[in-house]
């Protein structure tokens, strides 16, 4: 912000000075025009206010004491959903304004205006809402400058009514009196709307007749208080709601659906109704209560109400606030809470369109709660947990998505393409990262269209245009296809685990070679093998592998991930040979002899059994081994439940071995392997088990990076891949490298699974560019 009062001239006995500011930031479509204008004139100022491409533009003339405290009241009493980046103010001649006005938008060529994310709700709509003397008394569309749908329903920027899909509402005599008055709340509210003039819903079912009733809302309530699912339009997509206190309603929609254990989201009136059945600490519940309205992971109370289909096996739950007015007008039907996961069959795009949510959504939901307000772009809900005290996403999306990552360093404009699991894409500007919104797993056509439609959408708002490509090595990801197929562009190819350490230090502002323990599930390695338990040296531009897991195969290849027995067959293999056969394991005697004797061929003929150094495949193995999950219904369900298993007694751990195989060590598998398998001969529980792997993994970690230390001078670490998806072991490895005097960084702002990939591919093609056009 800019000090002191510039020139001045005298205008009679009194100074004026003009100034001029352009503000850059979440500075349109939150109320950010009315408050400079209000304050303007509460300053004495003239002049104007305008939307650009670019942000806001400001001019003020007066008194040069009051434009200084106008400038400096900008940032400090902003809008609440303003976010400030930069001002540049200029003082220049006197123009003798006569008014201080609000100026149409300009449009203009290059654009670098931020889009102001989906807002939940604000108490003032709230409380108009539920008020049966005004006039938008239970209207489900009701917003403000200060909440309601942004990056959902914008088409283009600047971020005006006509380019957003509220161009088909005209507004009334009475909205159209709001919009413009530049004191009321909804001066300038894009989607502001009412009962005479904005969309409305309707209720059909599952053979698209529309269901005659009064209150479309409160029939919706009836349906989902006899057990049925509906399918709701909401903000960012359809939601499959059913009451999530019933077992049979909840059971036939996991059946419907094609989720058979896999957590569903769900859904509360208020911090009360959730404390009934899960623990809510202060930050889970400042993080629930937020504008953002994220779904917060939650640890399950015993004996709760909620029906055991919802996340079983399973000691959390993901739980949301509502965030539309219509949710709180559902929930006048006094739910606890409602199951409300995405609108979709397993593996696809959530639906947003009415006759697409017929025609795929019909044999899962009994009924469809539709509105006519199109949703432009899709946007799931984000998920967070609060670990260590601090709120880390697991999929950024609703509520976080469009604003960007703030760098440290500028950066060319580059469209990184992310991975296959959890995608989501970045593009860069200046000193931004602007990631997506969850893409999903690009397995399919749906998916790998929603990829490009999101590539092209946000290049057209954000106004970017790439000059370079990155994309993940691995040559069988759609994503990479996608890259390839682009033509008359620069193609930068990213490791994937370097693209996970660079991700965690583009986020934490690091710019400097750290020690990066990079650990996942599958990455496609520069040897054409499987990556996963990968210690790196990183900067920005390179990377050198000084350490990894010992490769076991994976027989059968992808059929590994679903079927964790293969893996523990792999890791006894590895350990015991063909002796293996003798062991008294009741592991073993559970397989099928036949399955065995092929898997054995395969693992020794080397046929289908790619070698993996993974450490996600390693949490796999144990948990078969010990009798935990043999197959797996979703990704990572193996590891979280052996997580979930941990029983404390002390911190005893496996013997290990780190051998040196010049240039790189190795962690050995085979000490922990028949650490397990003595412990469970012995008896010992699931939990004891558990708990020893995981302390052994902690104390395995900090070694190799006490050995790096000594040997390369490296005292930065940074901690990236899914596997840190497992609270006990970020939480224990960050305090015991805290406790040798490491720094240590890990993510929050972007995640550490794969959604985070799309920034660090984005970072090291920077890099990569910058220092090759050097050359």
């Amino acid at each position: 912000m800019a000090k002191g009062h510039g020139s001045y001239v005298l205008v009679g006995d009194e100074k004026q000075s003009r100034a001029k500011a352009t503000i850059q930031g979440i500075v349109q479509g939150v109320g950010f025009r009315p408050f400079i204008y209000q304050l303007a004139r509460k300053s004495g100022l003239k002049g104007y206010v305008a939307n650009t491409a670019f942000g806001v533009d400001i001019e003020v003339e007066g008194n040069p004491s009051a434009i200084e405290n106008f400038l400096e009241d900008i940032e400090m009493k902003k809008p609440p959903l303003a976010e400030i980046t930069s001002v540049e103010t200029l003082y220049l001649p006197l123009k003798s304004y006569e008014d201080f006005t609000i100026e149409m938008s300009m449009a203009d060529t290059e654009r670098s205006a931020l889009i102001s994310p989906d807002m939940s709700i604000c108490d003032d709509c709230l409380r108009e809402l539920l008020d049966p003397s005004d006039r938008r008394y239970r209207y489900p569309f009701i917003n403000c400058t200060n909440c309601g749908p942004r990056y959902t329903i914008i088409k283009d920027i600047p971020y005006d009514r006509d380019k957003t899909t509220m161009q088909v509402f005209k507004m009334c005599g009475a909205c159209d009196e709001e919009y413009h008055d530049p004191f009321n709340r909804r001066f300038h509210a894009q989607p502001n709307a009412c009962w005479d003039c904005g969309p409305g819903v309707s209720l059909y079912d599952h053979k698209r007749d529309l269901i005659p009733c009064d209150d479309p809302i409160k029939e919706t309530v009836k349906l989902l208080k006899e057990g049925h699912i509906l399918a709701i339009k909401g903000l960012g997509g359809f939601h499959l709601a059913v009451d999530a206190t019933r077992d049979q309603a909840t059971a036939l929609l996991r059946r419907r659906k094609g989720r058979e254990e896999k957590p569903f989201a769900i859904m509360s009136r208020d911090i009360e109704s959730t404390k009934r059945y899960a623990y809510v600490t202060g930050d889970e519940e400042r993080l629930l209560t937020s504008s953002r309205r994220p779904i917060v992971l939650l640890r399950k109370k015993e004996g709760h109400e909620l029906s055991q289909e919802i996340s079983p096996r399973n000691k959390n739950v993901g739980v949301m606030l509502p965030y539309t007015p219509l949710h709180y007008l559902i929930f006048q039907g006094d739910f606890l809470a409602l199951v409300m996961t995405s609108g979709n069959m397993t593996e696809e795009p959530i639906v947003i369109d009415n006759h697409d949510a017929f025609d795929r959504l019909s044999s899962i939901a009994d009924y469809f709660l539709i509105h006519n307000r199109e949703i432009c772009l899709r946007s799931d809900d984000s998920v967070l947990r609060v670990v260590d005290g601090v709120p880390r996403q697991i999929r950024r999306s609703r509520g976080y998505v469009p604003v960007p990552i703030f760098l440290k360093w500028e950066v060319e404009p580059i469209l990184a393409c992310g991975a296959d699991l959890k995608n989501t894409i970045c593009l860069t500007k200046g000193h931004c990262a602007f990631l997506s919104q969850h893409i999903g797993d690009v397995e399919n056509l749906e998916t790998s269209d929603f990829l490009k439609l999101t590539a092209k959408h946000l290049k057209r708002i954000l106004g970017i245009n790439p000059t370079v490509i990155a994309y993940d090595l691995h040559p069988g990801y759609h994503s990479t296809h996608f890259a390839l197929e682009q033509k008359d562009i620069r193609l930068i190819g990213v490791q994937h685990h370097h693209a996970h350490i660079a991700s965690c230090m583009a986020e934490n502002g690091v710019d400097e070679t750290v020690i990066g323990l990079s650990l996942d599930g599958t990455g496609y390695g520069l040897d054409g093998r499987i990556w996963g338990g990968e210690v790196l040296l990183c900067n920005l531009h390179d990377f050198e592998r000084v350490c990894h897991f010992d490769y076991v195969p994976m027989p059968g290849g992808t059929a590994a991930i679903k079927e964790p027995w293969r893996m523990a067959l792999s890791y006894l293999y590895h350990t015991y040979h063909r002796e293996l056969m003798d062991l008294d394991l009741d592991f073993l005697k559970s397989l099928d002899k036949n399955k065995v004797k092929v898997i054995l061929k395969m693992m020794e003929n080397g046929i289908n059994s790619p070698l993996t150094s993974s450490l996600g495949r390693l949490f796999d193995g144990i948990a078969a081994l010990i009798g935990l999950r043999h197959r797996v219904k979703y990704e990572g369900q193996a590891a979280m439940e052996l997580e979930m298993a941990i029983e404390e007694n002390g911190d005893s751990f496996y013997p290990y071995e780190i051998s040196e195989d010049d240039p790189d060590w190795i962690f050995k598998h085979e000490p922990i392997i028949k650490g397990v398998v003595r412990d469970l001969k012995k008896g010992l529980s699931h939990g004891r088990i558990s708990a020893k792997f995981h302390y052994t993994l902690l104390d395995m970690l900090r070694e190799i990076c006490l050995r790096i230390r000594e040997k390369r001078g490296l005292n930065t670490v940074t901690l990236s891949g899914g596997v840190f998806q497992n609270a006990f072991l970020l939480e224990g490895l960050t305090r015991r490298l805290h406790d040798k005097d490491f720094k240590v960084y890990t993510h929050s702002k972007v995640p550490t699974n794969d959604g985070g990939i799309s920034l660090g591919q984005a970072v090291i093609a920077n890099a990569v560019s910058k220092s090759t056009s050097k050359n």
